[in-house]
């Protein structure tokens, strides 16, 4: 369901297309996977090379345990309750009210394929964008984009505007063996805003998600749970819910439990938390003693939301990316499955090969870094990471709704712009020394569709280059324009004018303050550091020549 998460929490094709599961699971026994003898050998090899603890973002699984779309689809999942949803701004009673974003939150853990899958990684750059209809003709918008690759990041944006709600989350995801079980422990945050309330930012709801594990991966049956506690906190209402997901014990319990409470900043407890994420959930309030049903998930029907036909989709855009893959997935033949899937990551690392070759830094193309820090237009913010490029300013709702399409196509008959174009790693641009990007917010012209492989996605692993909120004209052009020629020329001559590392040679450079900073300095010969956590000491040692 909600693709959220976060650090902090303690263990325990001719028409618009439907974003939708192939099924979803009604009980415990669609939550198993019975694993076929030739399948459970392919995952003893894969495995029987890990240790426990250790990564498995690397690890290339079977196609058999794949869902046939990717994460940047799977996360709608969370908006897929609008009955839910759309009514929450309009309760007067802050105590109710977040008692209807906590019942929001749990109504959509139930949405998913039968037995245990994993959604297809998304590669860096790629996107999905879908909208929902409502029955008053409303409708809302969804964004996304992998915006990291290692560690992988799906960022997303969410709005409704007539209602006024507004969504913005990261999901960062981290796999680990266990040992007979796999986990996905769900970092990163959503805030979900309801923008008729509070101060300018709006009244803000932060949201995490539990971990998710496949149970019974070297033998036995397959099991899909959820565990560990999550959180929702309201600061201006100074309301949180502490959500526990129940793991079943060896000897005792059940499957799909959870338990929680809710409670105001000064640590008195109001509600309590109580029932099944895929079946019916309590809330007992406990100044009365009443308990009501919260939500039942097994007689809810989801709304899945709709996506442009395949035909207007874009190369990069999820459903289009993936589709010889999911086919094959559904139709499981697994080996075409596992060449298609190949092709695409293969083309991912290609890509990262010759940035690094041409010298070509990439960035999202429809999200930027967060601005947080004190004082920073999104202080508290900052676990988002990436926040959507464009600014939601509009004053009235069809104005939103405006600004929102100029930013990537999401109704059918859209067509594609290029906002923010990444300099191509096969040509160089015309030089243009004194221009400076026009800002993310602003429309551009329409690029043709030939042009569309001047944006370069993918990443080398480990890099991430965050945009800044400015970039002088002269130091942007030298960098970007002619594949970096001018900053090349700069570079070399500075290395002309430095000081050689031969001691003996005396002529070549300018000037050399070495000798005259170093003279006026205590003679230190090595430097420690040590770690407050680990009491470890880290050496420093001058380098010599």
């Amino acid at each position: 369901m909600v693709s959220i998460g976060h650090s902090h929490r303690r263990p325990s094709a001719a028409s618009n297309r439907s974003s939708v599961d192939e099924a979803r699971s009604d009980g415990p026994e669609d939550e198993t996977t019975v694993v076929e003898p030739d399948q459970g050998n392919v995952l003893s090899h894969i495995i029987s090379q890990l240790r426990p603890g250790a990564d498995l973002s690397r690890v290339v699984l079977p196609t058999f345990i794949l869902e046939p779309r990717s994460m940047l689809e799977r996360i709608t999942n969370f908006m897929a309750h609008p009955e839910t949803l759309l009514p929450m701004p309009e309760i007067d009673d802050p105590v109710q009210r977040f008692v209807s974003v906590v019942k929001f939150y749990l109504s959509g853990w139930h949405i998913k394929p039968p037995g245990v899958k994993k959604p297809l990684n998304p590669i860096l750059g790629e996107t999905f964008s879908c909208y929902w209809e409502f029955p008053d003709h409303t409708k809302a918008y969804y964004i996304s984009e992998q915006t990291s690759h290692h560690p992988p990041k799906s960022s997303y944006f969410y709005m409704a505007p007539e209602h006024h709600i507004r969504i913005d989350g990261c999901l960062k995801p981290r796999s680990k063996f266990l040992g007979n079980s796999a986990a996905s422990m769900m970092e990163g945050i959503a805030i979900m805003r309801f923008l008729n309330r509070g101060g300018p930012k709006g009244e803000r709801y932060f949201l995490t998600q539990p971990n998710m594990y496949a149970r019974g991966i070297l033998f036995g049956k397959m099991k899909y749970e959820l565990g560990d506690h999550s959180m929702v906190r309201c600061p201006e209402l100074g309301l949180s819910a502490d959500i526990e997901f129940k793991t079943k014990g060896y000897f005792g319990g059940t499957y799909n439990a959870i338990g929680g409470l809710i409670k105001n900043d000064h640590g008195d407890s109001l509600f309590e938390l109580s029932g099944m994420w895929s079946g019916e959930m309590w809330l007992k309030d406990l100044k009365t003693g009443k308990k009501d049903l919260l939500f039942n998930a097994t007689r809810a029907k989801h709304t899945a939301p709709k996506a442009r036909p395949l035909e207007e989709q874009g190369e990069r855009e999820s459903q289009r990316l993936w589709f010889k893959t999911a086919e094959a997935v559904k139709a499981r033949n697994h080996e075409v499955a596992t060449d298609e899937k190949t092709k695409i990551e293969d083309q991912q690392r290609d890509e990262a090969a010759k940035r690094v070759e041409d010298g070509v830094d990439w960035h999202p193309k429809l999200f930027r870094a967060v601005r947080g820090g004190p004082g920073g237009p999104e202080e508290g913010e900052e676990d988002l990471d990436w926040i959507l490029n464009a600014d939601i300013n509009g004053t009235t709702a069809q104005e939103q709704t405006e600004q929102i399409l100029a930013i990537t196509p999401i109704l059918s008959g859209q067509r594609p712009t290029e906002k923010n174009p990444i300099p191509p790693h096969h040509q160089p641009l015309p030089s243009q020394e004194n221009q400076v990007p026009a800002p993310a917010a602003a429309p551009q012209s329409q690029a043709p569709a030939q042009q569309a492989d001047l944006v370069d996605f993918g990443q080398v692993d480990g890099s991430t280059v965050q945009q800044q909120p400015f970039i002088p004209a002269d130091l942007h052009a030298a960098q970007t324009q002619n594949n970096g020629q001018r900053q090349k020329e700069l570079e070399r001559t500075l290395h002309s004018t430095s000081t050689p590392p031969n001691p003996e040679r005396k002529t070549g450079s300018l000037i050399d303050f070495h000798d005259d900073l170093k003279k006026d300095l205590p003679n230190i010969t090595q430097l420690k550091r040590q770690d407050t956590d680990t009491q470890s000491l880290d050496e420093f040692v001058d380098a010599e020549g």
